[in-house]
């Protein structure tokens, strides 16, 4: 496969440039079942030969354990990485399931250097707000992060699963670079509000999941055929009857595909891509993968465009989703809107 050069852009308006897509790297250590470490560590070096930049993390992901995982890629590249990391999911390693929020400055502040030392880096290029707990003041919260950059330990900062309103009151107290949000052909109810305030601010949006959690590739039907241990299994849209509807929802996707000649996730995130013109922002999607094929086919996508005929076969896909995306929506912006 003969992939085009990446094509770059800029997060914010005084962000810092990256490939037009970037890698989510959570699956390397969590949440998706197992990982073969030493494929997964070439997919990294394979991404950035082939023009990926972006590099996304959290402190939540393992436990920590990803930003370990990617520390030792991300300092033998540090002139050519952007590295996103995140604060704000609380977990707890005896109990799996259990997901808290903390905004709370004094939780910022020990988590970014809690961050910095397991990645083993002195700055981290854009720092997020992983999920917002309404009961810290965003002048607060995001006043606490407006000083990390103060002092040295973050560049830019940005915000995920925030509303449109959350998005405009943040960025008055300190520029947002990216915000970061699930969208996809399957999530669109950040076009509510976030989307509109994104582009009127001149705000990078960075889509997480724009393959559907890997459901838009067709490469599985329906929980029970994922890992024990995949967080999937837990996920409404992928369980039960809801699982059985949304696969007949591919359908569209894979009659583009079949007359492209591409594959079910080329087409996903190529419409991803083509939000930045419908909507007049800049979008940067973060697929995550493990695998260098898998790499090498996402970021092929990134230059394959979709006609209007093939838009609009996919224009009534998300209305018809059945489930919601996860078994909680409290930990995201829709339940705030």
């Amino acid at each position: 496969m003969t992939v085009p050069a990446l094509p770059t852009a800029q997060l914010g308006t005084d962000g810092p440039t990256v490939g037009v897509q970037g890698l989510g790297c959570m699956g390397m250590s969590d949440f998706y079942g197992p990982t073969d470490p030493a494929e997964a560590l070439a997919t990294l070096d394979a991404a950035l030969a082939a023009g990926v930049t972006l590099y996304d993390t959290a402190d939540g992901y393992g436990f920590g354990r990803n930003e370990e995982f990617i520390g030792p890629f991300v300092r033998a590249n540090r002139d050519r990485v952007v590295l996103a990391t995140k604060f704000a999911l609380v977990r707890k390693e005896e109990d799996p399931g259990y997901r808290g929020i903390s905004n709370d400055p004094a939780h910022i502040r020990t988590a970014v250097d809690a961050s910095l030392r397991r990645l083993g880096v002195d700055v981290i290029d854009l720092y997020y707000m992983h999920r917002r707990d309404p009961a810290v003041p965003l002048e607060d919260s995001v006043g606490t992060m407006a000083e990390l950059v103060k002092a040295g330990k973050v560049r830019h900062l940005g915000l995920s699963e925030v509303t449109g309103a959350e998005l405009r009151e943040a960025h008055a107290i300190h520029p947002i670079a990216a915000v970061q949000s699930e969208w996809s052909v399957f999530a669109r109810d950040v076009e509510r509000s976030l989307v509109p305030a994104a582009a009127e601010l001149g705000i990078a949006f960075v889509p997480y999941s724009p393959l559907g959690r890997g459901f838009l590739t067709g490469a599985f039907a329906a929980a029970e055929q994922l890992a024990a241990d995949d967080v999937r299994r837990t996920q409404p849209r992928f369980t039960g009857d809801n699982a059985a509807a949304n696969t007949e929802l591919l359908a569209p996707l894979r009659e583009i595909a079949s007359a492209r000649g591409v594959s079910l996730a080329q087409v996903a995130l190529a419409w991803v891509h083509q939000r930045a013109e419908v909507h007049g922002l800049t979008v940067v999607p973060i697929p995550g993968t493990r695998r260098r094929e898998r790499l090498a086919e996402n970021t092929a996508a990134a230059t394959l465009r979709l006609d209007d005929a093939e838009l609009a076969l996919l224009e009534p896909v998300s209305g018809r989703v059945a489930g919601e995306r996860y078994s909680d929506m409290a930990f995201t912006q829709v339940g705030r809107e």
